[in-house]
């Protein structure tokens, strides 16, 4: 069963609810962090936080918690949780406000977590490699929305599951305004070409993922060639390897994009990464 934290307290599911005055329902005006537990512990959960707030920041949201309050809180929601292994939602919304876009007529933020399991694909999908399509909707330019923020509006991501959706892939690629890849809807992407990996920078629209900056510390540990480099769509196409990294997704390699067959799924370059992340998670959180 799910467990929930608002504002200060473990409470029921029928007692976590917010005003539909809350601007982050109304305008998504707040920012959230995804983190895995394992064992009963929060993995790299200080560099979730330090996101959160930089996140917070970047929109003059202020935190009505300390992050020392904050870790006391993620202990509590995992203790009260029925499972040793499960996923955080942690959200910092505006808080209650009258209509109009105003921030500053928000009293307070509201923040909650949610504890729950969540697996971004099918256990078959992790086995056989997943489907992505380039979505036509694109990442919102840096200077519109810089990628580093993140924000509670998630609607061109959905829009662009959505399209995966009706194609029946597994998920999709935006790509940024210049036609260069960015990320998937929910996660980063790495591809292997030549023994080189790959991955999109931030500056063209990634996210500054967490796991994605763990497996290009593995990547560097293990011998393994990693840049961050521009990517267009044909870089994909003719790639040897592709897997999504992220929070939620942890490693899922690629089979197929736009129906053209990834030429190894899984690829032993995943195969190595994955290994050395599933020790990196056993090691940080063991008991």
């Amino acid at each position: 069963m799910p467990s929930f934290w608002l504002n200060g307290d473990i409470v029921a599911e029928q007692n976590a609810k917010l005003s539909v005055y809350d601007h982050g329902l109304l305008y998504g005006d707040g920012v959230f962090e995804g983190i895995r537990f394992y064992n009963s512990n929060a993995f790299r959960l200080d560099e979730h936080l330090a996101r959160l707030y930089d996140s917070a920041a970047a929109i003059c949201l202020n935190i009505p918690y300390s992050t020392d309050a904050l870790v006391e809180a993620v202990c509590a929601i995992i203790a009260d949780y029925t499972e040793a292994d499960g996923y955080l939602r942690l959200v910092v919304t505006r808080g209650e406000g009258p209509l109009g876009l105003d921030p500053t007529l928000c009293s307070r933020a509201n923040v909650f977590i949610i504890a729950d399991k969540l697996a971004m694909v099918k256990d078959v999908v992790l086995q056989q490699g997943a489907s992505l399509v380039i979505a036509s909707t694109r990442r919102l330019p840096c200077d519109g929305l810089d990628p580093r923020i993140k924000t509670l509006n998630y609607l061109n991501h959905i829009m662009a599951r959505m399209e995966a959706t009706h194609a029946n892939a597994d998920e999709a690629v935006l790509l940024n305004l210049q036609g260069n890849v960015a990320e998937g809807t929910a996660d980063n992407l790495f591809i292997v070409k030549n023994d080189a990996l790959l991955t999109p920078p931030v500056s063209d629209g990634a996210l500054a993922g967490i796991t994605r900056a763990l497996i290009i510390a593995q990547a560097n540990t293990l011998g393994i060639s990693c840049v961050e480099k521009t990517l267009a769509p044909f870089d994909l196409y003719t790639a040897d390897e592709c897997f999504l990294t992220g929070t939620a997704a942890e490693l899922i390699p690629v089979r197929a994009i736009d129906q053209r067959p990834v030429a190894y799924c899984p690829g032993p370059v995943y195969a190595q990464l994955r290994g050395a992340f599933l020790e990196q998670v056993q090691e940080e959180t063991k008991c």
